[in-house]
């Protein structure tokens, strides 16, 4: 995406400050939502002794950190480090791809959908509008978001649908 392309599609939400303030409330809360449900998804098959647990564990934590290791091997820039003005400021360079809060919110999204596949596809709803978030906000470029959706999503496949327990 060009600056001038990002200028274009950002224009009618700088024109309105509340749209801005939405926009960032909506990244947090969103993210929030994920990374609560999480736990609970946790919490519940603990306490039902439910032997999925353990999968429910492991197959998100390796694909985490399988792409938190890519991302620091492969350190792209972000919008913002190459003269885009971001919706939504951040300090952090660098590890923009794939991205980490678009993989750990559709990884969360597939997990769910192992038990309770309608609240997966929702978080997968959730997931996608958060993507579409983090490139309107200038955190992410289109391809970044893109691959941190498809990581979670093959990696899910992999682990929960392919790998023998």
């Amino acid at each position: 995406m060009t600056k001038e392309r990002y200028d274009a599609l950002v224009a009618p939400l700088r024109a309105h400050p509340h749209a801005v303030a939405a926009l960032k409330g909506i990244n947090r809360t969103l993210t929030m939502l994920c990374y609560v449900m999480y736990p609970l998804l946790l919490a519940w098959l603990f306490l039902q002794d439910d032997r999925r647990l353990l999968r429910c564990i492991a197959v998100p934590a390796a694909a985490f950190v399988a792409v938190s290791i890519f991302r620091a091997l492969y350190n792209a820039p972000r919008p913002y480090e190459l003269g885009i003005d971001p919706l939504i400021p951040r300090k952090k360079r660098g590890h923009s791809f794939p991205s980490r809060h678009v993989f750990s919110a559709c990884m969360i999204a597939v997990t769910y959908w192992t038990i309770f596949p309608q609240v997966g596809m929702t978080l997968l709803a959730v997931g996608v509008f958060l993507a579409v978030i983090r490139v309107v906000a200038g955190i992410h470029f289109p391809k970044d978001v893109v691959a941190g959706a498809v990581c979670a999503l093959a990696a899910g496949g992999i682990g929960f649908w392919c790998i023998p327990w």
